[in-house]
C-alpha cells in the first residue's frame, strides 16, 4: 500500500504565526484490516471523544505554565493551532522553546487567572531581557492585546483509573520529536503505568515512554474527527502490517523493489519481484501469537538472498518471531541518514536495509551491579537496590543503554545525571523525564570493549560512585574499597564519643563546671573522606574575602551553613563553582544548568546573600 503525500502549509500571518497543514489518503479501516491488530479503547485515554472545540485564534494572549519551570505562570501567545491544539510561544522567549497544548489543558487559563488566585505571573525561564524590566515589558506587550475568551478553554478530561492498554493496541501519538505531527502508532510494552509508543514504519529512534493518562496520545480516528491532520505510517522498510501479511503467506507475498542505481527512475518502470525466503517457517508451523502481542519484525541475522529487478541480489533479513521494543537508534552512515515523518519524501518500500530496532549481535559484554558500593550523592540508594545483579551478556550498544538508563532512572533528579552524560552521535539515544518533557540524548559511539569500560569510568567519576559500583565481576565479599572508608569513618566517630568519656572519668566534676562540651568533628561523606585528610572543623580556615574561596570552600561553607544542601554539593564540583563563581550565581542560572528544584535555590540564594552583604 502506498501512500501520497503532500506536505503544504499556509502562509504564515504576522511574522511568525502560521497555521498547518498536511495531507494524505492513509485510511485507519484498510490498515486495521490488513495488519488485523486492535484498536485502543477510547476509555483508555485520557481525552474527549469526540474532541472540543478550537475557539483559539491565532495572536491570542492566554495565561500558560511554564513547561520548563512548572511552577511559574506566564503571559502566552498562540502562534499555531491543528484541530484542537496549540502550539503556544511564552512572551519574552524565543521560537526555539515553543510548545503545544491541548485546548482542554488544566496548563491553560484566561488572562487575570492567576492574579485572581493569589498567584504573580513571572517572566520565563531564559527571558531575553533583563529581569528588572519585566514589570514595564509585562504592561506592554498586554497594551492592546486580543486576550482568549473564557469561553475558549474547556474543562479537563478526566483520567481513566488504571492502565487499560495491552500490547499490540492501535492508537495515534504525537511525534515528540516534530510535536506538530500526529502518526499511527502501536503499543510496543507496557509496565505498570508507563506504555511504550511505537511508530508504525519507522525505527526505534522516535519511540519512547509516556504515562498511561499522557495527553500526547489519541484513540484511533480521533485526527479524522478533530480536523487534525494525521501523518501516514512510515516507508523504510517492510510496515508491519505487511509483514504479518507475509508471515501468513510467505510464498505469494509481492514486493515492489526500487532499482539499485542511484539515478532517479520513474516508479511505473519499477516491477514486481517475488521474494525467496529460504529460512522462512512454514506458515502451518506457526504458532499464532499471544492477543495484542506486537507482529513479528525483521531481525539483521541470517539474511537471505531476494532478486533485484536489475537481476542481482540483494539481501533481506530472516523473520524473528521474538519482538521486544528497543529504544537503541538505528545506524547512521552519510550515504542515508534516519528521516523523521516530516522529512519523508519516498513513497516505495525497500528492503535495503534491515531493520536495527532488533538486537545485532557482535561482541559481547557483561555488566555486574555492586550494589553495596557506594553510590554518591546522586543516586538514590533505595532505587540502586532494586537494579538487576547484573546486565548482559550482550552488545555492547545494548548493555551501554541499558546501564546508563538505569542510572538516570535511580537519579535523585534524572535532568541532572541525565546532563552528566557526555552528547555524542552514536546509535545508543537514552532518555530522561522532567515534568511534562522528555528529553532524548545520543551517547558517544562506542565500538570495543575497551571503550566501553573507559565509558564506565568516566561515567562512574561523574557521578561520585565508588569505581567497582559497575564492574566486569561480582564482589561476592562486599567492596574492599568501600568497606575500608566505611571503617575509618567509624573509628574516627568512635574517637571523637570515647575521648570526652576519658576526661569525665579521670576529672572530678567540680573541677569541669565551667568547661564546655567538647565539639564533635564534622562528618565527612566518603568522597569527601577520599578527598581529604583532614577530620576536624576547618571553618575558621576560611578566607574572610569569599572570592578567595576554592571549590571545596565553597562546598564547605554551604554544607555547614545548611546541612539539607550537603546532597547538592556535588554539582559545586562538576560545576567547578569556586568563591568569585558563587558571588555570580542567580536563581535563572541554578535552575537552567544545575537542575534544581526551588527549594534549594531560595537556601542557597540566601546564603549568597548574606555572603554578598557581609563583603
Amino acid at each position: 500500500m502506498a501512500y501520497k503525500r503532500i506536505n503544504s502549509m499556509k502562509e504564515p500571518r504576522k511574522g511568525s504565526f502560521h497555521q498547518y497543514e498536511f495531507q494524505g489518503n492513509f485510511s485507519w479501516d484498510s490498515y486495521l484490516k490488513d495488519s488485523d491488530a486492535p484498536r485502543a479503547p477510547n476509555n483508555c485515554f485520557k481525552q474527549h471523544f469526540p474532541p472540543p472545540a478550537n475557539e483559539f485564534k491565532v495572536g491570542m494572549k492566554l495565561e500558560a505554565l511554564d513547561p520548563r519551570n512548572i511552577t511559574s505562570s506566564c503571559i502566552a501567545t498562540v502562534v499555531g493551532t491543528q484541530g484542537p491544539r496549540l502550539r503556544l510561544r511564552l512572551d519574552g522567549s524565543d521560537n526555539k522553546n515553543d510548545f503545544w497544548r491541548m485546548v482542554d489543558s488544566s496548563d491553560l487559563h484566561p488572562i487575570g487567572y492567576c492574579e485572581k488566585h493569589g498567584g504573580l505571573l513571572q517572566p520565563p525561564l531564559g527571558f531575553r531581557k533583563d529581569v528588572a524590566s519585566w514589570p514595564t515589558f509585562l504592561m506592554k506587550t498586554m497594551t492592546g492585546a486580543q486576550m482568549a475568551p473564557p469561553g475558549a478553554f474547556k474543562e479537563e478530561s478526566k483520567t481513566p483509573k488504571s492502565n487499560l492498554f495491552s500490547v499490540g493496541m492501535k492508537l495515534e501519538a504525537v511525534d515528540r520529536k516534530n510535536p506538530q505531527l500526529i502518526c499511527p502508532a502501536t503499543i510496543g510494552d507496557v509496565n505498570e503505568d508507563q506504555i511504550y509508543i511505537s511508530f508504525d514504519g519507522w525505527r526505534g529512534a522516535f519511540d519512547y515512554w509516556c504515562d498511561f493518562h499522557s495527553r500526547d496520545i489519541f484513540p484511533v480516528g480521533w485526527c479524522a474527527t478533530s480536523g487534525h491532520n494525521l501523518q501516514p505510517p512510515g516507508q523504510r522498510g517492510i510496515p508491519q502490517y505487511k509483514l504479518s501479511k507475509l508471515m501468513k503467506e510467505p510464498q505469494e507475498f509481492l514486493l515492489s523493489t526500487p532499482p539499485l542505481s542511484n539515478k532517479k527512475s520513474n516508479s511505473s518502470n519499477q516491477t514486481k519481484t517475488k521474494l525467496e525466503l529460504t529460512n522462512v517457517p512454514n506458515s502451518k508451523n506457526l504458532t499464532p501469537s499471544p492477543t495484542g502481542s506486537k507482529p513479528p519484525v525483521l531481525s539483521p541475522a541470517n539474511k537471505s538472498p531476494i532478486n533485484s529487478p536489475t537481476g542481482s541480489k540483494i539481501t533481506m533479513p530472516t523473520l524473528s518471531s521474538k519482538v521486544m521494543p528497543n529504544p537503541t537508534s538505528p545506524s547512521i552512515t552519510p550515504e542515508k541518514q534516519q528521516l523523521s515523518p516530516r522529512e519523508a519524501t519516498s513513497p516505495v518500500v525497500t528492503v535495503t536495509e534491515p531493520d536495527t530496532s532488533s538486537v545485532v549481535v557482535g561482541i559481547s559484554v557483561c555488566v555486574h551491579v555492586n550494589t553495596t558500593c557506594n553510590t554518591g550523592t546522586f543516586l538514590s540508594h533505595r532505587k540502586v537496590s532494586q537494579l538487576p545483579a547484573k546486565y548482559g551478556p550482550g552488545s555492547i550498544n545494548q548493555i551501554l543503554r541499558q546501564v546508563v538508563q538505569s542510572c538516570i532512572e535511580c537519579a535523585v533528579q534524572e535532568k541532572v545525571v541525565f546532563n552528566m552524560v557526555k552528547d555524542g552521535n552514536g546509535k545508543v539515544v537514552v532518555y530522561a523525564n522532567q515534568g511534562n518533557m522528555t528529553y532524548t540524548k545520543r551517547l558517544v559511539t562506542v565500538e570495543k570493549v575497551s571503550e566501553f569500560w573507559s565509558f564506565i569510568e568516566r561515567f562512574l567519576e561523574d557521578l561520585g560512585c565508588c569505581e567497582n559500583f559497575l564492574s566486569s565481576h561480582s564482589l561476592d565479599g562486599g567492596c574492599t574499597k568501600c568497606v575500608k572508608l566505611k571503617n575509618s569513618a567509624t573509628n574516627e566517630k568512635d574517637k571523637s564519643f570515647k575521648l570526652p568519656k576519658r576526661r569525665w572519668s579521670s576529672d572530678s566534676v567540680d573541677s569541669n563546671k565551667g568547661s564546655k562540651a567538647p565539639k564533635l568533628a564534622r562528618r565527612y561523606s566518603t568522597y569527601e573522606a577520599e578527598a581529604s585528610s583532614t577530620t576536624g572543623d576547618t571553618r575558621s580556615r576560611l578566607p574572610s574575602d569569599p572570592g578567595d574561596w576554592s571549590i571545596e570552600d565553597v562546598i564547605q561553607h554551604i554544607s555547614e551553613t545548611d546541612p539539607g544542601l550537603i546532597t547538592h554539593t556535588e554539582l559545586f564540583r562538576k560545576h567547578e563553582i569556586d568563591g568569585k563563581a558563587l558571588m555570580l550565581l542567580n536563581s535563572d542560572m541554578m535552575m537552567k544548568y544545575m537542575g534544581l528544584k526551588l527549594g534549594p535555590i531560595l537556601k542557597l540564594c540566601n546564603i549568597v546573600q548574606k555572603l554578598k552583604m557581609r563583603k
